[in-house]
């Protein structure tokens, strides 16, 4: 009668551990619930700033291109250099418009993107002002052209101290948001680990039970797969949550990527402007037929054209523009893309294996831009294949997770680690004739479709990229 009754009390323990260990793991859900629902505010907060900006930066610099196609107006005669003027400020007010949707609540960011405006009115009534006296002039500069100028320095000053309060009042909020992504970050890794040790814990209990009675193991192994049911489903929001944290500071990065090559166009191209001026000024200026110095202008103006185009190309490849969506079945636009790599293909003897998935439904892209993202990517894996006799290049499109995957696989040489954590950097390439934007243009075009791009690579073994894509609605 006493081992039936301290077998009850057993018995009792064990499905008070149970039961402590199953409110605990409640818990655990319920917290790693409201954290996960914590960082996509936070997420969406980063951003949001991101959005805001970009998009001062594009207004700073709209209004700068205006300033200096003007300039260069004034001194060269040339109506070309008016190009950058024309339209400017239509231009400057949507993107302002834009910029006070984003920030709508914010009233202290809503009055000094106001007093911005009021500035910028009166910077391109400057300016006008400027081009109708410079014509009425008979196109000559005198002290009222100077005197316009320098009121339109002031006006720019003005707008630079303002556009640089709004960034630093977003970059600040910016901090706080990656901050408490960092302590949501954390937090869900404690609950992890936390439900890790209570689940080794009930795993302990359920193999003593085991040893005791036979029913009792039956009990104890059905719960504990329940639990471990829970846990692994706690383990994907979690892999989930780091892939979007990894996503959220990939296009973190290309933000900051963009104003960088922003700000550095600006200042060189007012400088190459200025060469330019200069070097045709001292052209001009000489008399008679002096061969080796006209080689050295067209060496001048051949470079400077160069340094121009390369700096046109990196703001390509880092800004987001606009999209010419229409629906296209994904095999269809790979097809189209591989037949403009056809020649390519014949010459280095790559084989091609298709994996296409024929009950994938439709995406909604702009046709052309995704087609040279994917050309980009093929052309890619066959310099890296380099006529490899036994080269092949795969291409896979699949659904996975109510997403539009499109893998693209070759045997190539593959990339090490450097490369790799590298590898969409603008005019970084291990080509020798390459300029190293290629991969960041492909990179822009998908982060632009809402998309993401991931690479899989071993040193000697080959290359795969992972494009993820919305169906269309």
């Amino acid at each position: 009668m006493q081992n039936l009754l301290n077998k009850i009390k057993e018995d009792k323990r064990i499905k008070k551990g149970y039961l402590v260990g199953f409110i605990v793991l409640s818990i655990s859900c319920f917290i790693t619930l409201y954290a996960n629902r914590n960082l996509k505010m936070q997420n969406d907060g980063v951003i949001h700033t991101n959005q805001v900006i970009s998009s001062l930066e594009a207004l700073i610099s709209e209004i700068k291109d205006a300033e200096t196609g003007i300039r260069g107006y004034l001194v060269n005669r040339d109506s070309s250099f008016l190009q950058p003027y024309i339209g400017s400020k239509k231009n400057a007010d949507s993107i302002s418009r834009n910029i006070k949707n984003l920030i709508k609540g914010d009233r202290a960011q809503e009055q000094t993107l106001s007093e911005i405006n009021d500035i910028m009115n009166e910077k391109y009534a400057t300016l006008d002002e400027t081009i109708r006296y410079f014509l009425s002039n008979f196109k000559t500069t005198d002290e009222t052209v100077y005197i316009q100028q320098v009121k339109g320095k002031r006006k720019m000053d003005e707008l630079r101290k303002k556009i640089l309060s709004m960034q630093s009042y977003e970059t600040e909020g910016l901090k706080e948001r990656n901050g408490k992504l960092v302590q949501n970050y954390t937090a869900l890794n404690i609950i992890i680990i936390s439900t890790l040790l209570i689940a080794v814990l009930i795993l302990v209990v359920g193999f003593v039970a085991h040893t005791r009675e036979n029913k009792a193991r039956r009990d104890a192994e059905r719960k504990i797969k329940n639990y471990q049911e829970e846990l692994k489903t706690k383990i994907q929001d979690l892999s989930a949550a780091n892939k979007e944290l990894i996503k959220m500071k990939g296009l973190e990065k290309f933000a900051a990527t963009g104003r960088i090559a922003r700000t550095i166009a600006h200042e060189v191209r007012n400088p190459l402007t200025n060469i330019n001026l200069a070097a045709e000024q001292l052209k001009s200026g000489l008399k008679g037929n002096y061969s080796e110095t006209d080689f050295l202008f067209e060496m001048i103006n051949r470079n400077s054209s160069r340094i121009n185009q390369l700096i046109s190309d990196l703001l390509n490849s880092t800004k987001f523009s606009e999209l010419h969506i229409e629906k296209i079945s994904v095999n269809d636009l790979l097809d189209e893309a591989l037949m403009q790599a056809k020649d390519r293909i014949a010459l280095t003897n790559t084989e091609v294996i298709k994996k296409y998935s024929t009950d994938i439904c439709e995406i909604s892209v702009d046709k052309e831009r995704l087609k040279m993202a994917l050309l980009n990517l093929i052309i890619n894996a066959l310099e890296a294949i380099d006529n490899k006799p036994d080269g092949q290049l795969t291409l896979e499109t699949k659904g996975e997770d109510g997403k539009c995957k499109i893998v693209i696989s070759d045997n190539g040489t593959g990339m090490d680690g450097e490369a790799i954590g590298r590898l969409f950097e603008p005019y970084f390439t291990n080509k020798p004739k390459g300029n190293g934007l290629g991969l960041t243009n492909t990179q822009n075009i998908i982060l632009n479709h809402k998309g993401d791009i991931a690479v899989e690579s071993k040193k000697g073994l080959g290359t795969t990229f992972i494009i993820t894509l919305d169906f269309a609605a």
